[in-house]
Order: structure tokens, then C-alpha cells, then sequence
């Protein structure tokens, strides 16, 4: 079947079941909500003074009665420094636990030692927000028998809410907590700043372990992981490396062509008229769309606008900006770098928030429908400003769909930025290889050749016109860099679906098939 963007999406798929297509952005939950099935958080107990401590990860692991065809929950708040996710397969491969549910927020390159688990049969279903590096190219090229899911953040709590990810064991890094289980990641010596993301797996998580290199006297706090949630709890030498965080894409960048993007967006926003006193602001993970801060913050300064609150994935950018006054608030469920972690702590303005009050789409309060504007980056946009986030020029999946659904669905203003081109390969084409954030959620695309404003927003286009800006037909901009850089060979594929990229409401936006030829 098709969906209403005209992607092939199959009804049924092994492994997963029945499919539903996407059919809008907005579509399925303006037909109500109230129908769809909500899991209760598990029922647990202690009884009185019993000890939570245990001495290794693998006591705790074997205290929680794992289980063959098990899902086991992590968060990726320390990205490419995490040691724990990988420890705890091995220890449930030694322990000859087979066929598990992989249901890590987010993998990155510090996880390629899962191919191994996959291939002997340890993993075998996987739900994440993104998949990088030597695994992201191993599945591409097939090794999995049953598709992995991608889904955004919002659409990972949606997922739990209504028990499609149903959590049998949750095990959270934290970097300070304390015998009882009560939990953060703003104090300690690899502190990482905000738990956003575990917050929702240990409140329906069967069983929760808590891991620590830092364990404080009773109370800890601030409670980012509430003790009433929380098993078992065990000391270990290191949680992580939070050096490794942050990574190119998470520091501003220093590119001139990208700085120049950069600039254009941040024109683009001061003349939309959404950029006035009380304001708020979003800008995504990547280098070019770091760097709008940069010149929004600038502009703020000489016209002395203030704003209301800065969202999502938080680095020590926006900190500095809470700490000029230029936004009162910081609402964060990531932290992009370590320094954020003292201001998580110490500032009042600076609130740790869930990937639930953040993104959830089966949420009345979701801080995303309350951006005015959110600045994203592209692997590649198309004619329809359909963006793909997710796999790159070969095909192989490389990166997340992270927050990038949520934030355009729900922001006045949705501006995402790219580079007409990288290495000779178009990032503006007739049809993008993948889709994860649908055209009608995106109103402006910024290109060092041009600002690309969405045909359904006519007033927009007129006023940044108005303003002389460099206003471009996307049809007329992709020809034109077809024309400098060429066609691309296509990717070829077979027919076997390797991910299933589900929107943020829980339909099929698109999928991705094995390549056929590979590296």
C-alpha cells in the first residue's frame, strides 16, 4: 500500500505485524486519542530495610530473572562515551539469554560491539531513535532478521505509554545516585546532565537497575530517577567518558559555507515575525544549526529581545544565554556537552524535563507544540521539503531521527538548514532516499544558494520577499544544482526491509531496504 506520501509501506511485516500508514501529520490524532490502548506501570514492592545494593552488573542483571525474547531498555545521554550498554549484552549473552529486544533511545559508534550479539542470535529486534557507524552499516547491508524500528523521541514514549515497547528491564547510567536508587546525571565525575530520556523507562520497566560510579549518601538529588522505581543499584568503576559527548555535530561550526547558511537562517527568523519579545527557541544537535545561536543571540542583543524558553538538546551555548538573560528558561531532556551538568544543577531556571512532557504526542501539555521556532539539519531535503535525517548518500542509515519530527510538527516556525551540496552529492533532490520529517511540517529550507519558503506558507515567502532576502523556487535550486554536480547513481536495494521508520503518531512514514551492492 501507499502512504499519503506516496512511499511504499507493506501491510504486514514479519516480525512487527499489522502496518498503519502514515496519513499526516496531524491526521491521526485530530481523529482522537482516547481509544488507543494504555499500558499501567508494573506493580513492585520491597519489603522493609531490604537492601537494594549488589556488588557487580551481572549480580543485579541475574537478581531481575532475565529471560530469552526479554526487551532491555538503555538511554544514550552519554552518546559515544557509554560503557554500559555494551557490558550489559555481554552480560546477557554469557548468561545464554537469547532473542532480546533492543530498546536503546539512540546507538552510536561506541555500540559496534552489538553486531556480534546480533549475529549470534543475543539481539534479534531492535526500537531506536538513530543508528550510527559499523552497526548502522551492518544492518543496512542485512544482518538482521527482523527490521529495526526507528522512531522519534516523542514516538518512544508513545511506544511505551501504549505497550508497544514493552519494557522488562531498564538499566539507566547515572553519574551520582545513591542505596536506594534515587538518581542523576548533573553531580559526579561523569556527570552528563539530564536523565530525560530514562525518566519514562523506569516508571514502566518491569524491572530497573541503576548504575553508578558515584554513589552519594542518602538523599540524592536533585530526583531525576525516583527511588519508588528503582530494584536494584551497584557501584562500578565507570559509567562512561563524558569528553565524548560531544562530537562535530555538536559544536558550532567553523565551516565559512556553513557559517554563511547559518546567517541566512537567522535572517530568515529575525524577519518572519516570530522573532519578538517572549520567543521560543529551538536549534537542533548539528554544527551549521548550532551556529544560528550564534547570530540569533546577536541579533537579540542590538534589537534587546528577550525570549521565553530554549528546548530539546541543551550545550553550554544556550547556558550561556540563560545566564546573559536573553531567555528566561531552559526546558532540558538532553544535555550536548559535560559543562551543562553544573548549570542543570545549580540554576533553577534550568529544568530537567522527560522525552514524555517534551515530545509525546499522546500528551496535553507537550513542550513542542508550544515552540515558536525550531532550527533543524538535513542529510538531504526534497522538492516536496520532505527531510530525511537518517541515511546517507549510499544509503547506509547514519544517523537519528532524533527530536526532529516532534519539534517541526509542533513549532510555528520550522527552519532547516543544508548545503545545496556535499562532496559533489546533492542534498537538494527531486525525492529524498528516506523521509522522517514529512514537507508539510517544514516552512522554510536555508541554502548557501538560496531560501527555499514552502508553497503552503504564501504570507511567509511575501514577507521574507519584502525584506530582500534571496528567495528561491526549490524545483528551479535542485535543477540548478543537478546541473553543477550531476545525477547520482541510484541506490539499489532489494526487497528486504531492514527499518521501518515510524512517525512520531506510530504509522509507517517510510521504510528502508538492504542495499544490494555494498562497501
Amino acid at each position: 500500500m501507499k502512504n499519503s506520501l506516496n512511499r511504499n509501506i507493506p501491510e504486514f511485516i514479519n516480525g512487527i505485524g499489522k502496518i498503519a500508514p502514515f496519513t499526516g501529520a496531524w491526521n491521526k490524532l485530530k481523529k482522537g486519542w482516547m481509544d488507543e490502548i494504555t499500558i499501567s506501570p508494573p506493580n513492585k514492592a520491597k519489603l522493609p530495610h531490604q537492601k537494594k545494593l549488589t556488588e557487580t552488573l551481572k549480580e543485579a542483571i541475574i537478581k531481575t530473572s532475565p529471560k530469552d525474547g526479554m526487551t532491555v531498555s538503555f538511554h544514550h545521554h552519554l552518546r559515544n562515551g557509554d560503557f554500559i550498554l555494551v557490558e550489559a549484552i555481554k552480560i546477557l549473552a554469557e548468561l545464554g539469554i537469547k532473542n532480546i529486544t533492543l530498546a536503546s533511545s539512540s546507538l552510536n559508534d561506541s555500540h559496534t560491539e552489538l553486531i556480534k550479539y546480533i549475529k549470534d542470535g543475543t539481539i534479534t529486534k531492535i526500537w531506536t531513535s538513530g543508528i550510527r557507524g559499523k552497526l548502522g552499516k551492518a544492518i543496512s547491508e542485512g544482518i538482521m532478521k527482523n527490521p529495526v524500528i526507528i522512531h522519534s523521541h516523542g514516538g518512544r514514549v508513545r511506544a511505551i505509554h501504549t505497550g508497544k515497547i514493552a519494557i522488562d528491564l531498564c538499566i539507566i547510567a547515572a553519574s551520582a545516585a545513591d542505596e536506594e536508587g534515587n538518581a542523576n546525571g548533573a553531580i559526579g565525575k561523569s556527570a552528563f546532565g539530564s536523565l530525560g530520556y530514562a525518566r519514562i523507562d523506569s516508571r514502566y520497566s518491569k524491572q530497573v537497575i541503576i548504575v553508578t560510579d558515584n554513589l552519594v549518601e542518602f538523599p540524592c538529588f536533585p530526583l531525576s530517577v525516583q527511588q519508588n522505581f528503582v530494584d536494584y543499584v551497584v557501584k562500578v568503576a565507570s559509567i562512561g567518558d563524558p569528553t565524548k559527548i560531544a562530537s562535530g555535530t555538536t559544536r558550532i561550526t567553523k565551516s565559512p559555507m556553513d557559517l554563511r547558511i547559518a546567517k541566512l537562517a537567522a535572517d530568515v527568523i529575525e524577519k518572519s515575525g516570530y522573532f519578538k519579545n517572549g520567543f521560543s527557541f529551538q536549534v537542533g544537535a548539528g554544527g551549521a544549526s548550532l551556529a544560528v545561536a550564534k547570530f540569533i543571540r546577536k541579533k537579540m542583543e542590538n534589537k534587546e529581545i528577550k525570549g521565553s524558553f530554549l528546548l530539546g538538546g541543551v550545550t553550554s551555548y544556550g547556558v550561556d544565554m540563560l545566564n546573559e538573560g536573553l531567555f528566561k528558561t531552559i526546558f532540558d531532556v538532553q544535555s550536548f556537552d559535560a559543562e551543562v551538568s553544573s548549570s542543570l544543577y545549580n540554576n533553577k531556571n534550568h529544568i530537567e524535563i522527560s522525552a514524555s512532557l517534551y515530545a509525546n504526542p499522546y500528551n496535553c501539555g507537550c513542550m513542542t507544540n508550544k515552540l515558536d521556532i525550531v532550527v533543524l539539519g538535513a542529510l538531504e531535503v526534497d522538492v516536496d521539503f520532505n527531510v530525511n535525517v537518517i541515511t546517507g548518500s549510499k544509503g547506509y542509515l547514519r544517523g537519528a531521527s532524533g527530536g526532529h519530527c516532534d519539534t517541526a510538527s509542533g513549532a510555528e516556525l520550522t527552519v532547516v538548514v543544508c548545503p545545496s551540496f556535499r562532496g559533489r552529492i546533492s542534498t537538494v533532490n527531486k525525492r529524498v532516499d528516506t523521509i522522517v520529517t514529512p514537507g508539510e511540517s517544514v516552512d522554510v529550507v536555508v541554502t548557501e544558494r538560496g531560501i527555499c519558503v514552502n508553497p503552503n506558507k504564501p504570507a511567509l515567502e511575501q514577507i521574507l520577499m519584502k525584506a530582500g532576502l534571496n528567495i528561491r523556487n526549490i524545483e528551479d535550486l535542485q535543477k540548478e544544482v543537478e546541473k553543477i554536480v550531476g545525477i547520482p547513481n541510484p541506490i539499489e536495494r532489494t526487497d528486504k526491509i531492514v527499518a521501518l521508520i515510524e512517525y512520531r503518531d506510530g504509522t509507517a512514514i517510510d521504510v528502508v531496504r538492504q542495499l544490494k551492492t555494498v562497501e
